[in-house]
């Protein structure tokens, strides 16, 4: 089993608590060591009654421990996703916490390369703009549904250029 695997299923719990220690504290949680190799991270919130609460990550790893990279995008998605109002304290036991490592990127030539309950994709114009979006997502059964998505969270026009990325990735979620 590699380092991913083990680690995995601990990660959501990790980014809980790294949530829950920087709404309590305002500063952020640390680890003593480096014990798993780096790798980019989306952390998503939801509310228990399903609603999409925030979700932050990196494509490219900042941290040299996946786990050090969720605690930082754990505290990002609670707080600073654009769309959301901070999460508060009181809200956190009604939030069902995701981790997704990803794994690396790989440029694609067309639509036809993507399966988006395989891959996520990556969508950028060559102008700053760039639209993400993770694999096997509820309601995308098909790449031109996943890609129209991740159009418009750029700002990307439906016709315009694109150059194209997709990935694989592992998905924790928060247990219970």
């Amino acid at each position: 089993m590699n380092t991913l695997d083990a680690i995995g299923p601990s990660l959501p719990q990790l980014a809980r608590d790294s949530i829950e220690h920087w709404l309590r504290c305002h500063v952020s949680l640390t680890l003593d060591e480096l014990s798993a190799p780096p790798a980019p991270v989306f952390v998503t919130l939801h509310m228990t009654s399903g609603e999409l609460r925030g979700c932050m990550g990196t494509l490219v790893a900042r941290e040299l421990d996946v786990r050090h990279e969720t605690l930082r995008c754990a505290v990002l998605a609670a707080t600073e996703d654009p769309r959301f109002t901070p999460l508060a304290l009181s809200e956190l036991d009604r939030v069902k916490i995701d981790v997704t490592v990803l794994c690396p990127l790989e440029a694609i030539g067309s639509p036809e390369s993507l399966d988006p309950k395989r891959y996520g994709v990556v969508v950028s114009d060559g102008q700053g703009r760039r639209g993400v979006l993770l694999p096997d997502l509820d309601g995308i059964d098909d790449a031109v549904t996943q890609l129209s998505i991740a159009r418009r969270k750029a700002g990307i026009a439906p016709m315009a250029p694109v150059e194209l990325q997709r990935f694989e990735a592992l998905r924790f979620h928060e247990q219970g």
